[in-house]
């Protein structure tokens, strides 16, 4: 089986499994496992150009949403051209990813037939049932199912480590300029950790909210989608200078929090030793940081 995958998380899955021969074409963000997207044709890239802050990006979304302008382009030759038996892509964030629905245009346009699953996860169950799916498609169901089954192992672990401690009010921050609270998934991590995600709704949508608008928190979680950890300790810096006096932490929320793979639950345990560190194991060096 070819697999194209249009989804850094589905990349991820796909290596988990023990598929990363079958991966035929990948995206520019795709990075784990490590180097692939050096290995294998890139099929989607951004619009947007490099390095720009978080401010700059959400002005340039922001314009290309207002015009009905693509954030990512889909190249449409090397995809006829890796000819694959299974598409893995997203509907659920358009700033993120490239759509379900642009993948079936594309389809029609060039002229070859594959099996499309979309992977739309809005909480952690979610994603380990995109696992599962994912798994079913490709042709390894058990492996999937032991995947999973280790995965609610460790979430477990966390649950039973932290519980019947307080449980702190946790500021999830998933962009900073301008401030974004954190949705999706991303509560309900916090809450199997141990704490709670203020001004957050668990499966609901990230919101946007003022720097004087902010719910009251015991600590900050710098988790700016799609940086990874020296970007987010860096943008943790400028929200201590506009919250001051609170604990502030900083997440790689590319590879732990925001992108709906197995390393989700690397996360969970990331935030389960920042919010409670006598109650679980440090993680490795990388994840997570305190500020200050």
């Amino acid at each position: 089986m070819r697999i194209a995958s249009l989804l850094p998380a589905a990349t991820e899955i796909i290596g988990a499994l023990g598929l990363e021969q079958s991966l035929a074409a990948v995206t520019f963000e795709c990075d784990e496992p490590p180097g692939i997207r050096e290995r294998r044709p890139v099929v989607v890239d951004t619009a947007l150009p490099p390095g720009l802050a978080p401010g700059e990006i959400d002005a340039i979304v922001t314009e290309r949403v207002a015009r009905g302008l693509p954030l990512y382009d889909l190249d449409r030759e090397v995809l006829a051209g890796v000819a694959p038996d299974l598409i893995l892509t997203q509907d659920l964030c358009r700033v993120c990813a490239l759509p379900a629905g642009t993948v079936d245009e594309a389809l029609d346009a060039i002229g070859i037939t594959a099996d499309v699953l979309s992977i739309d996860p809005h909480t952690l169950d979610d994603v380990l049932g995109s696992i599962l799916a994912v798994g079913s498609r490709a042709g390894v169901p058990e492996v999937a199912d032991r995947l999973v089954a280790g995965l609610r192992d460790r979430l477990a672990a966390v649950r039973d480590a932290v519980a019947g401690r307080r449980v702190p009010r946790v500021l999830v921050l998933e962009w900073t300029d301008p401030p974004f609270l954190a949705g999706h998934w991303v509560p309900e991590m916090v809450h199997r950790a141990g704490g709670t995600a203020v001004g957050a709704v668990e499966g609901g949508r990230s919101v946007g909210a003022g720097w004087d608008v902010l719910p009251e928190a015991d600590l900050v979680l710098v988790a700016p989608c799609g940086f990874g950890l020296d970007s987010a300790v860096a943008q943790a810096e400028e929200v201590r200078q506009r919250l001051p006096g609170l604990p502030v932490v900083a997440i790689d929320s590319a590879a732990y929090v925001v992108r709906a793979g197995p390393r989700l639950v690397d996360g969970v345990e990331a935030i389960a030793w920042a919010l409670h560190p006598d109650a679980v194991p440090e993680p490795p060096p990388g994840r997570v940081e305190r500020i200050g």
